[in-house]
């Protein structure tokens, strides 16, 4: 698939299951990692997840025929394209793709991927958990639309503390967590790089009463998210292969859009890649908020250890906007506007001279 001096596979093994879980004995559970070693900053790190193993309506039936074809044979086929088209093309930094098993049974793949993460203490940037990806036909209201596609992400975050809930309070941020910046971001970049798709910010970590392999990273404080399929089709869905009454059921291939799989499949590629070549976000992004004005007065830091970029965006938007409105280009480290720091937030990202963007950075109230 590509060169092995930058490209390898490893099958990392983990315990699980055993009284009081959803698996009854304990057993041996494999993840497949595949990782794409940057060519400039190594140490810096995307992950992308897709789990693997599927399940019928009844979560302890170990022996029924259970296929996947969307759940999650999608996002597995998303990310094996991006790892043929990146094995060939390494990029700046570290790409990982995780394969992971046990999400059906407690998302315990992904808990202990994320728990070598942190013990490592990886440099991750961004996580994608793409999980149903390719099904365009909802179940119930039968609406067929691929030109819709969700991401989730957390409002405070799972690890918030004391400190954080205070800082938080005082800038009003409960919508600018970091996977929110990341939604955003993936918004922003996949619309102009996808045609004929409109993605969808979801202010929610999951949907009600299932999960995803996402929020074990999120637990651990990583920037983690996760982007799923529009209209959900529950006939198939965790569901036996048989028809009843001449309606069809189980999760096949019959019940996935190869075109919708192949746009989701560029959101992520395009969202990984601007992040790879974009210049290192800014440190320390600050608002101005010691004096009384009708201008706003945003500064910070270029990020440590880094060159200075070509540039900045600072990004305003309305406190009721669920996006960026406007994106205005500086030259330097401060920037004042007439905008008032009550009326609108604030945050920055750094340019390169070809255009790629860092991750947003929320700008912070300081007296």
């Amino acid at each position: 698939m590509g060169n092995e001096d930058h490209f390898s596979v490893r099958r990392i093994q983990y315990k699980a299951g055993g009284q009081g879980s959803r698996i009854p004995r304990v057993i041996t559970l494999p993840n497949i990692v595949a990782t794409i070693k940057g060519s400039l900053n190594p140490e810096a790190i995307i992950v992308l997840l897709a789990h693997f193993d599927s399940r019928t309506q009844d979560n302890s039936d170990s022996t029924a025929f259970a296929p996947g074809a969307n759940d999650n044979g999608s996002g597995v086929a998303a990310l094996i394209e991006i790892a043929s088209i990146l094995s060939r093309n390494p990029l700046p930094v570290t790409v990982k793709l995780m394969f992971l098993s046990g999400e059906e049974h407690g998302l315990l793949g992904a808990a202990h991927m994320a728990s070598v993460a942190k013990e490592e203490n990886w440099n991750i940037l961004a996580v994608l958990n793409n999980d149903m990806v390719s099904n365009s036909h909802s179940s119930d209201t039968d609406n067929r639309n691929n030109n819709m596609l969700r991401v989730f992400s957390e409002t405070i975050p799972l690890i918030e503390d004391e400190l954080m809930a205070r800082e938080r309070s005082f800038n009003s941020s409960e919508n600018d967590s970091q996977s929110r910046q990341l939604a955003r971001y993936i918004k922003e970049v996949g619309e102009r790089y996808t045609d004929n798709l409109l993605i969808k910010l979801i202010y929610r970590n999951d949907r009600f009463g299932r999960g995803g392999d996402h929020t074990p990273f999120s637990r651990n404080g990583f920037n983690a998210v996760r982007i799923c399929e529009y209209y959900e089709n529950y006939d198939r869905t965790h569901k036996v292969t048989e028809t009843i009454d001449g309606k069809e059921y189980g999760d096949v291939l019959e019940g996935v859009d190869p075109e919708y799989l192949r746009k989701n499949t560029i959101v992520n590629l395009s969202v990984v890649m601007n992040i790879s070549y974009a210049p290192a976000p800014p440190a320390e992004v600050y608002t101005d908020v010691s004096g009384l004005s009708n201008k706003t007065r945003v500064y910070w830091k270029n990020a440590t250890g880094c060159t200075e970029p070509y540039g900045y965006y600072l990004l305003v938007r309305e406190t009721d906007s669920p996006v960026w409105q406007k994106k205005i280009f500086v030259k330097g480290n401060e920037i004042e506007v007439p905008y008032s720091k009550d009326n609108y937030f604030f945050a920055v990202q750094s340019v390169n001279e070809t255009g790629n963007e860092s991750l947003y950075v929320f700008s912070k109230g300081k007296r």
